[in-house]
Protein backbone atom coordinates (compact mmCIF):
# COMPACT_ATOMS: atom_id res chain seq x y z
CA UNK A 1 0.00 0.00 0.00
CA UNK A 2 1.40 3.39 -0.95
CA UNK A 3 2.07 6.11 1.58
CA UNK A 4 -0.69 8.27 0.07
CA UNK A 5 -3.28 5.51 0.51
CA UNK A 6 -2.09 4.79 4.05
CA UNK A 7 -2.39 8.48 4.97
CA UNK A 8 -5.85 8.70 3.38
CA UNK A 9 -7.21 5.62 5.15
CA UNK A 10 -5.72 6.68 8.47
CA UNK A 11 -7.16 10.18 8.26
CA UNK A 12 -10.56 8.91 7.07
CA UNK A 13 -10.65 6.51 10.02
CA UNK A 14 -9.81 9.36 12.39
CA UNK A 15 -12.44 11.64 10.83
CA UNK A 16 -15.18 9.02 10.89
CA UNK A 17 -14.36 7.99 14.45
CA UNK A 18 -14.49 11.61 15.53
CA UNK A 19 -17.74 12.30 13.65
CA UNK A 20 -19.46 9.15 14.93
CA UNK A 21 -18.30 9.76 18.49
CA UNK A 22 -19.45 13.37 18.32
CA UNK A 23 -22.79 12.32 16.80
CA UNK A 24 -23.50 9.71 19.47
CA UNK A 25 -22.62 12.19 22.20
CA UNK A 26 -24.81 14.87 20.61
CA UNK A 27 -27.74 12.43 20.32
CA UNK A 28 -27.44 11.41 23.95
CA UNK A 29 -27.31 15.05 25.04
CA UNK A 30 -30.30 15.88 22.84
CA UNK A 31 -32.34 13.02 24.35
CA UNK A 32 -31.44 14.15 27.86
CA UNK A 33 -32.42 17.70 27.04
CA UNK A 34 -35.74 16.47 25.58
CA UNK A 35 -36.49 14.41 28.68
CA UNK A 36 -35.51 17.25 30.99
CA UNK A 37 -37.80 19.60 29.09
CA UNK A 38 -40.75 17.18 29.29
CA UNK A 39 -40.00 16.52 32.94
CA UNK A 40 -40.07 20.21 33.80
CA UNK A 41 -43.32 20.61 31.85
CA UNK A 42 -45.00 17.58 33.49
CA UNK A 43 -44.01 18.68 37.01
CA UNK A 44 -45.33 22.17 36.34
CA UNK A 45 -48.62 20.78 34.96
CA UNK A 46 -49.05 18.30 37.81
CA UNK A 47 -48.33 20.88 40.51
CA UNK A 48 -50.66 23.42 38.91
CA UNK A 49 -53.47 20.81 38.78
CA UNK A 50 -52.81 19.72 42.37
CA UNK A 51 -53.05 23.32 43.51
CA UNK A 52 -56.27 24.29 41.68
CA UNK A 53 -59.07 25.09 44.19
CA UNK A 54 -61.63 23.62 41.77
CA UNK A 55 -59.83 20.28 41.95
CA UNK A 56 -59.32 20.17 45.72
CA UNK A 57 -62.90 21.36 46.49
CA UNK A 58 -64.38 18.78 44.08
CA UNK A 59 -63.02 15.97 46.28
CA UNK A 60 -65.94 16.67 48.70
CA UNK A 61 -68.58 16.47 45.96
CA UNK A 62 -70.83 13.49 45.55
CA UNK A 63 -69.41 12.97 42.03
CA UNK A 64 -65.86 14.47 41.96
CA UNK A 65 -65.24 13.19 38.42
CA UNK A 66 -67.96 15.40 36.99
CA UNK A 67 -65.93 18.47 37.97
CA UNK A 68 -62.37 17.15 37.72
CA UNK A 69 -62.56 15.30 34.36
CA UNK A 70 -63.36 18.36 32.19
CA UNK A 71 -60.70 20.47 33.89
CA UNK A 72 -58.07 17.74 33.55
CA UNK A 73 -58.82 17.23 29.86
CA UNK A 74 -58.55 20.95 29.10
CA UNK A 75 -55.18 21.10 30.84
CA UNK A 76 -53.99 17.91 29.09
CA UNK A 77 -54.74 19.23 25.63
CA UNK A 78 -53.31 22.66 26.42
CA UNK A 79 -50.03 21.27 27.82
CA UNK A 80 -49.55 18.65 25.06
CA UNK A 81 -49.13 15.69 27.39
CA UNK A 82 -50.57 12.18 26.98
CA UNK A 83 -52.67 12.14 30.12
CA UNK A 84 -53.56 13.98 33.30
CA UNK A 85 -54.98 11.57 35.90
CA UNK A 86 -56.36 12.71 39.26
CA UNK A 87 -56.96 10.05 41.94
CA UNK A 88 -57.95 10.09 45.61
CA UNK A 89 -55.96 8.68 48.52
CA UNK A 90 -57.24 5.21 47.69
CA UNK A 91 -56.01 5.39 44.11
CA UNK A 92 -59.50 5.75 42.56
CA UNK A 93 -59.37 7.77 39.35
CA UNK A 94 -61.41 10.98 38.97
CA UNK A 95 -60.02 11.74 35.47
CA UNK A 96 -58.52 9.82 32.57
CA UNK A 97 -58.17 10.31 28.78
CA UNK A 98 -60.35 7.21 28.46
CA UNK A 99 -63.53 8.03 30.39
CA UNK A 100 -64.25 4.30 30.81
CA UNK A 101 -61.28 4.12 33.19
CA UNK A 102 -62.75 6.71 35.58
CA UNK A 103 -63.74 5.13 38.89
CA UNK A 104 -61.15 2.38 38.54
CA UNK A 105 -58.06 2.07 40.66
CA UNK A 106 -54.82 3.30 39.15
CA UNK A 107 -52.63 0.59 37.55
CA UNK A 108 -49.36 1.64 39.19
CA UNK A 109 -48.32 1.94 42.81
CA UNK A 110 -49.37 5.34 44.27
CA UNK A 111 -47.33 4.92 47.47
CA UNK A 112 -44.71 7.56 46.73
CA UNK A 113 -47.04 10.50 45.97
CA UNK A 114 -49.41 9.50 48.77
CA UNK A 115 -46.42 9.72 51.12
CA UNK A 116 -46.01 13.38 50.17
CA UNK A 117 -43.08 12.90 47.71
CA UNK A 118 -42.83 13.58 43.99
CA UNK A 119 -42.20 10.59 41.73
CA UNK A 120 -40.49 10.82 38.32
CA UNK A 121 -39.85 7.75 36.18
CA UNK A 122 -40.96 5.37 33.46
CA UNK A 123 -43.84 2.99 34.17
CA UNK A 124 -46.28 0.88 32.13
CA UNK A 125 -49.91 1.74 32.62
CA UNK A 126 -53.19 1.31 30.79
CA UNK A 127 -52.00 3.52 27.91
CA UNK A 128 -48.62 1.79 27.59
CA UNK A 129 -45.06 2.61 28.66
CA UNK A 130 -44.83 6.29 29.59
CA UNK A 131 -42.50 8.88 31.13
CA UNK A 132 -44.55 10.20 34.06
CA UNK A 133 -44.63 12.51 37.08
CA UNK A 134 -46.75 11.96 40.19
CA UNK A 135 -47.34 14.73 42.79
CA UNK A 136 -49.43 14.65 45.97
CA UNK A 137 -52.64 16.71 46.53
CA UNK A 138 -52.89 18.29 49.99
CA UNK A 139 -56.04 19.41 51.80
CA UNK A 140 -56.37 22.53 53.92
CA UNK A 141 -54.75 20.79 56.90
CA UNK A 142 -51.70 19.68 54.91
CA UNK A 143 -52.78 16.08 54.71
CA UNK A 144 -52.44 14.09 51.48
CA UNK A 145 -55.87 13.65 49.99
CA UNK A 146 -54.90 12.33 46.54
CA UNK A 147 -52.45 12.45 43.64
CA UNK A 148 -52.04 13.92 40.17
CA UNK A 149 -50.23 11.82 37.54
CA UNK A 150 -49.05 13.53 34.35
CA UNK A 151 -47.19 11.61 31.66
CA UNK A 152 -46.21 11.21 28.02
CA UNK A 153 -45.80 7.96 26.13
CA UNK A 154 -42.23 6.77 25.48
CA UNK A 155 -43.24 6.22 21.86
CA UNK A 156 -44.10 9.92 21.56
CA UNK A 157 -40.76 10.85 23.17
CA UNK A 158 -38.90 8.69 20.67
CA UNK A 159 -40.87 10.20 17.82
CA UNK A 160 -39.98 13.71 18.97
CA UNK A 161 -36.33 12.65 19.39
CA UNK A 162 -36.11 11.07 15.93
CA UNK A 163 -37.86 14.06 14.39
CA UNK A 164 -35.15 16.36 15.75
CA UNK A 165 -32.30 14.19 14.47
CA UNK A 166 -32.57 15.16 10.82
CA UNK A 167 -30.66 18.41 11.26
CA UNK A 168 -28.02 16.75 13.43
CA UNK A 169 -27.54 13.85 11.01
CA UNK A 170 -27.27 16.25 8.10
CA UNK A 171 -24.59 18.22 9.94
CA UNK A 172 -22.70 15.01 10.75
CA UNK A 173 -22.81 13.85 7.14
CA UNK A 174 -21.55 17.24 5.92
CA UNK A 175 -18.75 17.16 8.53
CA UNK A 176 -17.78 13.62 7.48
CA UNK A 177 -17.68 14.58 3.79
CA UNK A 178 -15.61 17.69 4.51
CA UNK A 179 -13.27 15.66 6.72
CA UNK A 180 -12.72 12.98 4.08
CA UNK A 181 -12.14 15.56 1.33
CA UNK A 182 -9.79 17.48 3.62
CA UNK A 183 -7.93 14.26 4.45
CA UNK A 184 -7.43 13.52 0.78
CA UNK A 185 -6.17 17.08 0.21
CA UNK A 186 -3.79 16.87 3.17
CA UNK A 187 -2.45 13.58 1.83
CA UNK A 188 -1.74 15.20 -1.54
CA UNK A 189 -0.03 18.16 0.13
CA UNK A 190 2.19 15.87 2.21
CA UNK A 191 3.05 13.83 -0.86
CA UNK A 192 4.06 16.99 -2.71
CA UNK A 193 6.16 18.16 0.22
CA UNK A 194 8.13 14.89 0.21
CA UNK A 195 8.32 14.88 -3.62
CA UNK A 196 6.09 11.83 -3.99
CA UNK A 197 8.57 9.53 -2.25
CA UNK A 198 7.57 6.37 -0.42
CA UNK A 199 8.88 5.57 3.11
CA UNK A 200 11.33 2.96 1.78
CA UNK A 201 12.68 5.46 -0.70
CA UNK A 202 13.02 8.14 2.00
CA UNK A 203 14.84 5.71 4.28
CA UNK A 204 17.18 4.64 1.46
CA UNK A 205 17.92 8.27 0.59
CA UNK A 206 18.63 9.11 4.24
CA UNK A 207 20.96 6.15 4.66
CA UNK A 208 22.73 7.00 1.41
CA UNK A 209 23.07 10.65 2.44
CA UNK A 210 24.49 9.75 5.84
CA UNK A 211 26.97 7.33 4.30
CA UNK A 212 28.01 9.91 1.71
CA UNK A 213 28.32 12.82 4.14
CA UNK A 214 30.37 10.96 6.69
CA UNK A 215 32.40 9.07 4.10
CA UNK A 216 33.85 12.00 2.15
CA UNK A 217 37.01 13.73 3.36
CA UNK A 218 35.89 17.23 2.40
CA UNK A 219 33.97 19.24 4.95
CA UNK A 220 30.37 20.01 4.04
CA UNK A 221 28.23 22.65 5.73
CA UNK A 222 24.80 23.90 4.63
CA UNK A 223 22.68 26.77 5.95
CA UNK A 224 19.07 27.70 5.26
CA UNK A 225 17.80 31.04 3.98
CA UNK A 226 17.86 32.42 7.54
CA UNK A 227 21.52 31.60 8.10
CA UNK A 228 20.96 28.59 10.40
CA UNK A 229 23.09 25.46 10.09
CA UNK A 230 21.02 22.56 8.76
CA UNK A 231 23.78 20.17 7.76
CA UNK A 232 27.36 19.51 8.80
CA UNK A 233 29.42 16.37 8.33
CA UNK A 234 32.21 15.00 10.51
CA UNK A 235 34.97 16.37 8.28
CA UNK A 236 33.59 19.91 8.56
CA UNK A 237 33.33 19.57 12.36
CA UNK A 238 36.97 18.46 12.48
CA UNK A 239 38.18 21.33 10.30
CA UNK A 240 36.19 23.85 12.36
CA UNK A 241 37.27 22.36 15.72
CA UNK A 242 33.69 21.45 16.69
CA UNK A 243 33.48 18.41 19.03
CA UNK A 244 30.19 17.08 17.64
CA UNK A 245 28.47 18.18 14.42
CA UNK A 246 24.97 17.46 15.73
CA UNK A 247 25.32 19.95 18.60
CA UNK A 248 25.36 22.98 16.28
CA UNK A 249 22.46 22.08 13.98
CA UNK A 250 19.88 24.85 14.06
CA UNK A 251 22.38 27.41 15.39
CA UNK A 252 23.15 30.64 13.48
CA UNK A 253 26.25 30.04 11.39
CA UNK A 254 27.90 33.28 12.55
CA UNK A 255 27.79 32.02 16.16
CA UNK A 256 29.65 28.81 15.27
CA UNK A 257 32.34 29.76 12.72
CA UNK A 258 34.59 32.78 12.20
CA UNK A 259 32.97 35.90 10.77
CA UNK A 260 34.85 35.69 7.47
CA UNK A 261 33.77 32.10 6.84
CA UNK A 262 30.20 32.85 7.96
CA UNK A 263 29.93 35.75 5.52
CA UNK A 264 31.24 33.64 2.67
CA UNK A 265 28.85 30.75 3.37
CA UNK A 266 25.73 32.90 3.70
CA UNK A 267 26.62 34.94 0.62
CA UNK A 268 26.37 31.84 -1.56
CA UNK A 269 29.11 33.10 -3.87
CA UNK A 270 29.88 30.57 -6.58
CA UNK A 271 33.66 30.64 -6.34
CA UNK A 272 36.59 29.00 -4.56
CA UNK A 273 38.64 31.06 -2.17
CA UNK A 274 41.02 30.56 0.76
CA UNK A 275 39.45 31.52 4.10
CA UNK A 276 41.11 31.74 7.51
CA UNK A 277 39.26 29.71 10.15
CA UNK A 278 40.95 29.59 13.53
CA UNK A 279 44.53 28.59 12.78
CA UNK A 280 43.68 26.80 9.53
CA UNK A 281 43.63 28.16 6.02
CA UNK A 282 40.66 26.45 4.36
CA UNK A 283 39.91 26.32 0.67
CA UNK A 284 36.16 27.00 0.52
CA UNK A 285 33.85 26.51 -2.45
CA UNK A 286 30.39 28.01 -2.02
CA UNK A 287 27.16 27.91 -3.96
CA UNK A 288 23.46 28.69 -3.60
CA UNK A 289 20.93 25.87 -3.20
CA UNK A 290 17.80 26.20 -5.34
CA UNK A 291 14.71 24.01 -5.23
CA UNK A 292 11.92 24.52 -7.76
CA UNK A 293 13.48 27.80 -8.85
CA UNK A 294 13.71 29.38 -5.38
CA UNK A 295 16.69 29.87 -3.06
CA UNK A 296 16.48 27.72 0.06
CA UNK A 297 19.97 28.31 1.45
CA UNK A 298 23.69 27.99 0.80
CA UNK A 299 26.23 25.19 0.84
CA UNK A 300 29.99 25.26 1.25
CA UNK A 301 32.65 22.61 0.73
CA UNK A 302 35.69 22.98 3.02
CA UNK A 303 39.10 21.55 2.25
CA UNK A 304 42.26 21.87 4.27
CA UNK A 305 44.66 23.73 2.00
CA UNK A 306 47.63 21.99 3.59
CA UNK A 307 46.21 18.53 2.90
CA UNK A 308 45.21 19.40 -0.67
CA UNK A 309 48.66 20.79 -1.51
CA UNK A 310 50.77 18.24 0.32
CA UNK A 311 52.25 16.83 -2.88
CA UNK A 312 52.68 20.34 -4.29
CA UNK A 313 54.57 21.44 -1.17
CA UNK A 314 56.87 18.44 -1.43
CA UNK A 315 57.51 19.30 -5.06
CA UNK A 316 58.15 22.94 -4.20
CA UNK A 317 60.55 21.83 -1.46
CA UNK A 318 62.42 19.64 -3.87
CA UNK A 319 62.54 22.46 -6.39
CA UNK A 320 63.79 24.86 -3.75
CA UNK A 321 66.50 22.43 -2.73
CA UNK A 322 67.50 21.96 -6.36
CA UNK A 323 67.69 25.73 -6.85
CA UNK A 324 69.78 26.03 -3.71
CA UNK A 325 72.13 23.30 -4.86
CA UNK A 326 72.38 24.95 -8.26
CA UNK A 327 73.28 28.26 -6.63
CA UNK A 328 75.72 26.45 -4.34
CA UNK A 329 77.32 24.70 -7.30
CA UNK A 330 77.60 27.96 -9.25
CA UNK A 331 79.14 29.73 -6.25
CA UNK A 332 81.68 26.98 -5.58
CA UNK A 333 82.53 26.87 -9.29
CA UNK A 334 83.38 30.56 -9.21
CA UNK A 335 85.56 30.08 -6.12
CA UNK A 336 87.33 27.10 -7.69
CA UNK A 337 88.03 29.21 -10.78
CA UNK A 338 89.54 31.91 -8.58
CA UNK A 339 91.69 29.38 -6.73
CA UNK A 340 92.72 27.76 -10.03
CA UNK A 341 93.71 31.12 -11.53
CA UNK A 342 95.73 32.14 -8.49
CA UNK A 343 97.58 28.84 -8.52
CA UNK A 344 98.28 29.06 -12.26
CA UNK A 345 99.69 32.54 -11.71
CA UNK A 346 101.84 31.21 -8.93
CA UNK A 347 100.16 33.14 -6.16
CA UNK A 348 99.96 30.25 -3.72
CA UNK A 349 99.80 32.47 -0.65
CA UNK A 350 96.96 34.48 -2.16
CA UNK A 351 95.05 31.27 -2.96
CA UNK A 352 95.47 30.03 0.62
CA UNK A 353 94.33 33.41 1.99
CA UNK A 354 91.28 33.38 -0.33
CA UNK A 355 90.30 29.89 0.88
CA UNK A 356 90.64 30.94 4.52
CA UNK A 357 88.59 34.07 3.88
CA UNK A 358 85.60 32.40 2.25
CA UNK A 359 85.76 29.34 4.58
CA UNK A 360 82.92 26.90 4.08
CA UNK A 361 80.49 29.61 3.11
CA UNK A 362 77.64 29.05 0.75
CA UNK A 363 73.95 29.40 0.44
CA UNK A 364 73.34 26.19 2.44
CA UNK A 365 75.68 26.91 5.35
CA UNK A 366 74.83 25.08 8.56
CA UNK A 367 74.14 26.09 12.12
CA UNK A 368 76.89 25.07 14.51
CA UNK A 369 76.83 24.29 18.21
CA UNK A 370 77.62 27.90 19.08
CA UNK A 371 74.31 29.09 17.62
CA UNK A 372 72.44 27.69 20.65
CA UNK A 373 69.62 25.95 18.71
CA UNK A 374 69.94 22.30 19.71
CA UNK A 375 66.42 21.38 18.53
CA UNK A 376 66.70 19.68 15.13
CA UNK A 377 63.28 20.76 13.85
CA UNK A 378 63.80 24.44 14.64
CA UNK A 379 67.34 24.36 13.24
CA UNK A 380 66.06 22.81 9.99
CA UNK A 381 63.43 25.53 9.65
CA UNK A 382 65.93 28.34 10.30
CA UNK A 383 68.35 26.85 7.75
CA UNK A 384 65.62 26.74 5.11
CA UNK A 385 64.64 30.35 5.80
CA UNK A 386 68.29 31.47 5.78
CA UNK A 387 68.83 29.84 2.39
CA UNK A 388 65.77 31.59 0.96
CA UNK A 389 66.82 34.94 2.44
CA UNK A 390 70.34 34.64 0.98
CA UNK A 391 68.92 33.94 -2.47
CA UNK A 392 67.01 37.23 -2.15
CA UNK A 393 70.12 39.10 -1.02
CA UNK A 394 68.96 39.36 2.60
CA UNK A 395 71.03 38.45 5.63
CA UNK A 396 69.36 36.23 8.25
CA UNK A 397 71.34 35.97 11.47
CA UNK A 398 70.70 34.07 14.67
CA UNK A 399 71.23 36.07 17.84
CA UNK A 400 74.22 34.87 19.86
CA UNK A 401 72.05 34.67 22.98
CA UNK A 402 69.61 32.19 21.44
CA UNK A 403 69.04 28.93 23.25
CA UNK A 404 66.58 26.11 22.61
CA UNK A 405 67.26 22.81 24.32
CA UNK A 406 66.26 19.73 22.33
CA UNK A 407 65.53 17.92 25.59
CA UNK A 408 62.94 20.50 26.70
CA UNK A 409 59.97 18.24 25.97
CA UNK A 410 57.38 20.68 27.18
CA UNK A 411 58.12 23.33 24.58
CA UNK A 412 55.13 23.61 22.14
CA UNK A 413 57.04 22.35 19.10
CA UNK A 414 54.36 22.54 16.43
CA UNK A 415 53.19 26.00 17.48
CA UNK A 416 56.79 27.23 17.83
CA UNK A 417 57.62 26.18 14.26
CA UNK A 418 54.46 27.88 12.99
CA UNK A 419 55.32 31.11 14.79
CA UNK A 420 58.98 31.21 13.69
CA UNK A 421 58.15 30.28 10.09
CA UNK A 422 55.46 32.94 9.70
CA UNK A 423 57.50 35.69 11.40
CA UNK A 424 60.60 34.99 9.26
CA UNK A 425 58.52 34.95 6.07
CA UNK A 426 56.99 38.23 7.16
CA UNK A 427 60.40 39.77 7.82
CA UNK A 428 61.85 38.54 4.49
CA UNK A 429 58.92 40.14 2.65
CA UNK A 430 59.49 43.40 4.54
CA UNK A 431 63.18 43.67 3.67
CA UNK A 432 64.78 44.73 0.42
CA UNK A 433 68.03 43.73 -1.25
CA UNK A 434 70.82 44.01 1.31
CA UNK A 435 68.41 43.89 4.22
CA UNK A 436 69.13 42.28 7.53
CA UNK A 437 67.04 40.06 9.82
CA UNK A 438 67.91 38.91 13.32
CA UNK A 439 66.20 35.94 15.03
CA UNK A 440 66.36 35.27 18.73
CA UNK A 441 64.86 32.16 20.40
CA UNK A 442 65.17 31.59 24.15
CA UNK A 443 63.56 28.91 26.31
CA UNK A 444 63.57 30.69 29.65
CA UNK A 445 62.85 28.54 32.68
CA UNK A 446 61.89 31.44 34.95
CA UNK A 447 59.19 32.06 33.93
CA UNK A 448 58.56 28.94 31.82
CA UNK A 449 58.16 30.59 28.42
CA UNK A 450 59.73 30.45 24.99
CA UNK A 451 60.47 33.97 23.74
CA UNK A 452 60.84 34.56 19.99
CA UNK A 453 62.12 37.94 18.73
CA UNK A 454 62.38 38.82 15.04
CA UNK A 455 64.01 42.15 14.07
CA UNK A 456 64.27 43.53 10.55
CA UNK A 457 65.48 46.76 8.97
CA UNK A 458 62.37 47.16 6.77
CA UNK A 459 59.87 50.03 6.87
CA UNK A 460 58.47 48.94 10.23
CA UNK A 461 54.85 49.12 11.41
CA UNK A 462 53.34 52.55 12.21
CA UNK A 463 52.07 52.94 15.77
CA UNK A 464 48.51 53.45 14.56
CA UNK A 465 48.47 50.07 12.75
CA UNK A 466 50.07 47.85 15.38
CA UNK A 467 46.71 46.44 16.51
CA UNK A 468 45.18 46.16 13.04
CA UNK A 469 48.24 44.36 11.59
CA UNK A 470 47.05 41.12 13.26
CA UNK A 471 43.60 41.21 11.63
CA UNK A 472 42.94 38.96 8.59
CA UNK A 473 43.70 40.42 5.16
CA UNK A 474 45.68 43.34 6.63
CA UNK A 475 49.04 43.47 4.88
CA UNK A 476 51.77 46.01 4.32
CA UNK A 477 52.01 44.95 0.67
CA UNK A 478 49.37 44.93 -2.03
CA UNK A 479 47.98 41.61 -3.20
CA UNK A 480 49.42 40.26 -6.42
CA UNK A 481 47.02 38.62 -8.91
CA UNK A 482 47.58 34.88 -9.08
CA UNK A 483 49.66 34.87 -5.89
CA UNK A 484 48.80 33.51 -2.47
CA UNK A 485 46.48 35.43 -0.25
CA UNK A 486 48.22 37.95 2.02
CA UNK A 487 47.49 39.17 5.51
CA UNK A 488 46.87 35.89 7.35
CA UNK A 489 50.30 34.87 8.65
CA UNK A 490 50.33 37.33 11.55
CA UNK A 491 46.71 36.44 12.31
CA UNK A 492 47.72 32.79 12.69
CA UNK A 493 50.64 33.79 14.93
CA UNK A 494 48.32 35.81 17.17
CA UNK A 495 45.72 33.01 17.36
CA UNK A 496 48.36 30.41 18.21
CA UNK A 497 49.75 32.60 20.97
CA UNK A 498 46.27 33.37 22.33
CA UNK A 499 45.27 29.70 22.36
CA UNK A 500 48.38 28.79 24.36
CA UNK A 501 47.88 31.68 26.78
CA UNK A 502 50.80 33.65 25.39
CA UNK A 503 51.11 36.99 23.64
CA UNK A 504 52.46 38.68 20.53
CA UNK A 505 53.45 42.33 20.23
CA UNK A 506 55.04 44.54 17.61
CA UNK A 507 57.24 47.55 18.19
CA UNK A 508 60.25 49.42 16.86
CA UNK A 509 63.43 47.46 16.17
CA UNK A 510 66.94 48.75 16.96
CA UNK A 511 67.72 47.82 13.33
CA UNK A 512 65.24 50.45 12.17
CA UNK A 513 62.32 48.27 11.15
CA UNK A 514 59.85 46.22 13.18
CA UNK A 515 60.38 43.93 16.14
CA UNK A 516 57.89 41.13 16.73
CA UNK A 517 57.97 39.55 20.18
CA UNK A 518 56.12 36.30 20.89
CA UNK A 519 55.91 34.66 24.31
CA UNK A 520 54.68 31.04 24.38
CA UNK A 521 54.17 29.26 27.72
CA UNK A 522 55.52 25.74 27.96
CA UNK A 523 52.76 23.19 27.60
CA UNK A 524 52.78 19.44 28.12
CA UNK A 525 52.27 18.59 24.46
CA UNK A 526 55.18 16.19 24.07
CA UNK A 527 58.14 16.32 21.74
CA UNK A 528 57.54 15.26 18.15
CA UNK A 529 59.96 13.10 16.27
CA UNK A 530 62.08 14.13 13.35
CA UNK A 531 59.82 12.95 10.53
CA UNK A 532 56.73 14.49 12.05
CA UNK A 533 58.67 17.61 12.95
CA UNK A 534 59.85 18.00 9.38
CA UNK A 535 56.27 17.74 8.15
CA UNK A 536 55.20 20.33 10.71
CA UNK A 537 57.98 22.63 9.56
CA UNK A 538 56.88 22.22 5.95
CA UNK A 539 53.25 22.94 6.92
CA UNK A 540 54.32 26.01 8.83
CA UNK A 541 56.11 27.32 5.76
CA UNK A 542 53.24 26.49 3.42
CA UNK A 543 50.66 28.28 5.53
CA UNK A 544 52.90 31.28 6.13
CA UNK A 545 51.49 34.63 5.04
CA UNK A 546 52.87 37.81 3.64
CA UNK A 547 52.74 41.09 5.52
Amino acid sequence: MTLGMQLLLLQVAIVLTTVVGTGVTAMWLQEQQLRDAYQDRMIAVAQSVAGLPAITEAFDDADPAATIQPVAEVIRRASDVTYVVVANEHGIRYSHPNPDRIGEKVSTDPAIPLSGEIYVGTQTGTLGESWRVKVPIFDGDGEVMGQVSVGILESELRADFVGGLSGLLAALVVAAVIGVVGSAWIGRVIRRRIYGLEPDEIRAMLETREAMLHGIREGLIAVDDRGRIVLMNDAAARLLDIPEAGTVLGSPVDSVVDDELARFITSGEDRETPVLSGERVLLVHGDRVRVDGRDVGSIAILRDRTELEAMLRELEGAQGLAEGLRAQSHEFSNKLHVVSGLLELGHVDAAIAFIERVGSGGALSALDEHDGIADVETAALVLAKRSRAQELGISLELDSGSHLDAAAADVPRTELLTVIGNLLDNAIEACVLGGRITLSVRDDEEPAVVVVLVDDDGPGVPAGRREAIFAPDVSGKAATPGKARRGIGLTIVQRVAARLGGSVTVGDSPAGGARFTVRLPWVASGHRGGAEGAAVAANAQATGARR
